[in-house]
Parts: structure tokens; sequence; C-alpha cells
């Protein structure tokens, strides 16, 4: 599989959290390849993989498949657009930003936003009431097209970077998806420790809500919670990070299973395949804290992709982190020799 269009594929497909139709479509199209029974039920996208075999653990690879957006309230008698934030958006970069209304059909606008010498000095960051969203449209023209409740995505196309770096919006976490994916072409017509299940799942920036019915319907024995964690940028604590092109980041925390983690940190060395640790002292705020207590437990471990400038229009990720996670997933679940 060609990682970098699949990657792109699905960062360009929209999905904000509770409208991942888009992106499920794409994401069911790519997945059954791999696992032609794979259906999206209840907004989630579900497969298995290979043939099932009665005396292995079932093992669920996860990714989600929705991204932070917007959500319209109110359109005003001028004809802008209100909102409200769907996920954790930063307030400070909305301000001229483009971005995609999908109505009835999709409609492009800008944020609205006051040039800096008609502030009079102001600086606080605007509350998310203050800002409207301009598509050139009248009022009795957009209630034609768009409804209270229609999502809103920021409307922007994969750049290419220096090396293997791209940048873009939903990387978080569309590349988990395709590093699920680039794992299940790996693992081709190889000898499996365990039965494997792919789930990718709506709406985990609400609270990890997919994962929870996913979970319970398939039932794993393990899990795994393929998501992004933070790359090291300027400015940020670096002991709290990992860094770009240093592999994936595999977790450690009292709320995961040390013996997952210490697992596919065995797995990573024995196939000379590039890693990092990341120590969380809680909760991982990933879909890893519903599956750890799904029933009667299931044991859970994170692996996150590292990225920079999470929940913007410009998130950036090497895609060399997005390769070394599947094999990682890839070297884990395969039969050893």
């Amino acid at each position: 599989m060609n990682l970098k269009k699949t990657v792109i594929k699905l960062s360009e497909s929209s999905g904000a959290s509770g409208s991942e139709n888009a992106a499920a479509e794409t994401a069911l199209k790519l997945l059954k390849k791999y696992c032609p029974d794979a259906e999206i039920k209840n907004g989630n996208v579900i497969g298995r993989f290979g043939e099932h075999d009665e005396s292995l653990p079932l093992l669920l690879l996860d990714a989600h498949i929705d991204q932070v957006g917007m959500i319209v309230t109110y359109i005003t008698d001028e004809g802008f657009i209100k909102f409200g934030n769907i996920g954790g958006l930063d307030r400070r970069l909305l301000p001229a930003q483009q971005v995609v209304v999908h109505g009835k059909r999709d409609i492009r606008g800008v944020i609205c936003s006051v040039p800096p010498h008609l502030l009079k000095g102001e600086s606080k960051v605007p509350e998310i009431d203050d800002f409207a969203i301009d598509t050139g449209l009248s009022a009795s023209e957009l209630e034609k097209l768009v409804s209270m409740g229609d999502s809103v995505t920021f409307d922007v196309k994969c750049q290419e970077l220096l090396g293997s770096r791209i940048t873009g919006g939903a990387m978080d976490d569309r590349c988990g998806v395709a590093s699920v994916l680039y794992a299940l072409e790996l693992l081709k017509g190889k000898r499996l420790r365990y039965n494997v299940a792919v789930l990718f799942s709506t709406q985990e920036e609400l609270g990890e809500r997919g994962a929870k019915i996913g979970t319970f319907e398939i039932n794993p024995d393990l899990a795994i919670a393929v998501d992004v964690s933070f790359a090291f940028a300027e400015g940020e604590n670096e002991q709290k990070c990992g860094y770009l092109g240093k592999g994936a980041m595999i977790g450690v925390s009292p709320s995961l299973s040390r013996e997952l983690s210490d697992s596919l940190a065995e797995a990573a060395e024995s196939g000379k395949i590039p890693y990092q640790i990341e120590v969380m002292n809680g909760l991982t705020s990933t879909n890893a804290d519903r599956f750890s207590v799904n029933r009667e437990g299931v044991k859970t471990c994170t692996v996150s992709i590292p990225l920079r400038y999470m929940h913007t229009p410009v998130e950036v990720i090497d895609l060399e982190d997005v390769k070394h996670t599947g094999m990682l997933l890839a070297r884990f679940i395969e039969e050893a020799e």
C-alpha cells in the first residue's frame, strides 16, 4: 500500500465527531481489502481479519475516525453563522480560518476576524460565542442550505514538508487508522498469535463514546488503542513529549496493562523497530480508558504516533512514525518463527 496516499486520503475526508459518515465510508473501503466482512455499525467501522481460531485470544486494534470541529448553532439576520465547538478546539487559532459547512451541500466560508487596528489594544482571546462564519450568502439563502446542528470542519489540504513529514487537519487520528491498515498489509498470509478485530471508532473527541459500544460488542481479550500523542515542539515541556521520527510511543500507565506494554516493547526490540516510552500517571484520555474497563476488564495498552500542533489545521506527523507503528503492531501479532 502507498502509506502517504492512504494518510492523505483519510485526513482529507470530513468527519467531525457525530458526523463521521464520509470518513467512515473512506475507511470502510480501505479496510474491506483486508476484512471483506467489514461494516459500519452504529457509526463505527468494524471488521475481523483472517481466519478465526477458537484456541487464540481476541485482540482488538482500534483507531478513532472522528476529528475536532464545530457545530452550527444559529444564523443571524445578517447572514452570519454562529457555532459551537466539537471537541477541544483552541480558540486562539480560530480567527481568519477557512472552513467548510456541511449542510445540504458543502459551503465554504471564513471565520470572521476583526482587523488588528480596530481592536483598540484588546488582547484577550474571544469566547466561542464571539465568533461567526461568513459564507457570503444571505440569511434566507443559508436557511435553505444549512440546518442547526450541521457540522463544520477546517478547509485544509495536506501538504508535504521536508523529509517524510506532512501537515494537515485530522491527522488525529487518521494517521492511526492508516497505521492499522499498514499492519494488516504486513500480516497478509502470516501465522498469527491472536484473532484480530479492527475498530475504527466514532466520537472519541466527545468522551470515547464509539469505543465504549464497539468494544462491548467485540468483547476482546486484549486491546490496543492506536492514537496520537504530543511531539516535542518549541515552547513545550520536553520531558512530557515524544519526538518526531523516533518511532511509536508505547504507553505505560497504572490504568494500562504493564504486561502488554512490556510485550510491545519486546516486540519492537526483537524486530529492531524504533520506539519510545510514554509514561502517564493516570488515565490516558484515549479509547484505552474505555477498553480496560469493558465487561470484566480487558488487557489494554496505547500505541501513539507523535504529532505536533494537535487539534489545529496544521497538525504535523512523520510518515516514518506511521510506518513504524504499523510494523510494531504486525510484529506483536505475528506468530514467532
